[in-house]
């Protein structure tokens, strides 16, 4: 079949839709995908005009299938799934309602109240290591201490404010400083 159009392919197209459907199935392991690829490829051949010359005109048409197949397949993974959007509807409303926000607020004012308590170098210490991020090497360097003081310093100030909160000190396991403690890469 060198000679041909459209109208020939949509022709051949009916015909074979069947084996088409069939293979395709086989090869997609989906039916529903089957059916919407044979549906957008009898779109795809609706145009007016001849293509060039085809020689296996069955080869042509499964493959113009195929790549819907594959372009749908693209457009189904950008989207969101019905189990997606269902459990996005679902999530709970995790603002803090008035009871969070007060106490919340009274924390944070006890906090203030605890750090305060602190003698000076022990608060200079909580406060450079645990909200500003500063290496304990670096403020050992900086404070002319060992870097053990510091470390005894930074635990003494968090057992402090913990117990003011009515909080208990989470005991780290195993060796060496928390991550947020450690010394940081240039």
């Amino acid at each position: 079949m060198t000679e041909t159009s459209w109208e020939a392919l949509r022709e051949r197209f009916l015909v074979k839709y069947d084996s088409f459907r069939a293979r395709l199935r086989r090869r997609l392991g989906s039916d529903d995908l089957a059916r919407e690829s044979l549906h957008e490829t009898w779109l795809q051949l609706a145009r007016p005009g001849s293509p060039k010359p085809i020689l296996q005109p069955d080869s042509y048409l499964f493959g113009i299938a195929l790549n819907v197949a594959a372009g749908l397949r693209r457009v189904e993974a950008r989207q969101a799934s019905r189990l997606e959007i269902d459990a996005a509807i679902d999530l709970a409303d995790e603002a803090a309602g008035p009871y969070e926000i007060v106490e919340g607020r009274f924390n944070l004012e006890e906090l203030e109240r605890a750090i305060r308590e602190l003698p000076q170098r022990r608060r200079v210490i909580l406060l450079a290591v645990r909200i500003q991020g500063v290496p304990i090497q670096r403020i050992s360097d900086e404070l002319g201490l060992s870097r053990r003081t510091v470390e005894l310093e930074l635990k003494r100030a968090i057992e402090h404010c913990a117990g003011r909160l009515g909080r208990p000190v989470k005991k780290r396991f195993g060796f060496g400083a928390p991550e947020s403690t450690k010394e940081q890469e240039p």
